[in-house]
């Protein structure tokens, strides 16, 4: 079980992050959410609690929940997409996951769905992902369809992950990016590159095009 001191910790670090987020326009409002592990064994997460506005989203409004999305500590209910970071944090083997609402995010997803992902390459900034040495590396972001029922698709999002294992994110059509990190600070930075990548894509003519990108 997490500690008190571990649970607050993440707490603290959950809503500087979702801040943060909401300063770049990339978490307005309510949307987004944001999650770490507080404990391996049994599975503990700690996690944004649905309705919060990320723009003063504090301590008391992260709570704890089990491998099954239960609450164990705080108020309120979890995310309606728990079950995506739990998914995330099986298939990957993450430590925190970040979800984010960006302009740029929304639109690609969209534009690119038929493709079935978003093909990123040649940029610099992708040396800022987990184990990218070179500006030469093709990232490629899959794409799914939204839901209300994430609990009931839970199989079919491990399917995806697993079936696409160098992916460092995936968007989900008209509402945004998931990422992840072997800890929240890395999980925080795949953010921030994904997030600048998504948007020079999309300020660029190729990133406007509904042409499929070739995988």
């Amino acid at each position: 079980m997490p500690s008190t001191s571990a649970l607050l910790e993440a707490a603290a670090a959950l809503s500087d992050l979702g801040r943060r987020s909401h300063a770049r326009g990339w978490a307005l409002g309510t949307s987004g959410n944001f999650s770490t592990v507080v404990s391996d064994e049994p599975l503990r997460l700690a996690i944004t609690r649905t309705g919060a506005d990320k723009g003063v989203l504090g301590p008391e409004h992260i709570l704890e929940i089990d491998c099954s999305g239960n609450v164990l500590q705080g108020s309120g209910r979890p995310s309606a997409e728990a079950a995506i970071h739990l998914a995330i944090v099986r298939a990957r083997g993450a430590k925190a996951v970040a979800h984010t609402h960006s302009l740029w995010s929304t639109l690609l997803s969209d534009i690119h769905a038929a493709s079935g992902g978003l093909a990123i390459e040649g940029y610099e900034m992708l040396k800022g992902l987990r184990d990218i040495p070179t500006h030469l590396h093709r990232e490629w972001l899959p794409i799914i369809e939204n839901t209300q029922d994430w609990v009931g698709e839970a199989g079919r999002l491990q399917k995806m992950l697993q079936a696409h294992p160098a992916a460092h994110g995936f968007l989900i059509r008209r509402h945004g990016l998931y990422t992840w990190g072997r800890e929240l600070a890395e999980a925080a930075r795949h953010l921030e590159v994904l997030e600048f990548l998504l948007e020079a894509v999309g300020r660029s003519k190729e990133g406007l095009r509904r042409e499929p990108w070739p995988r």
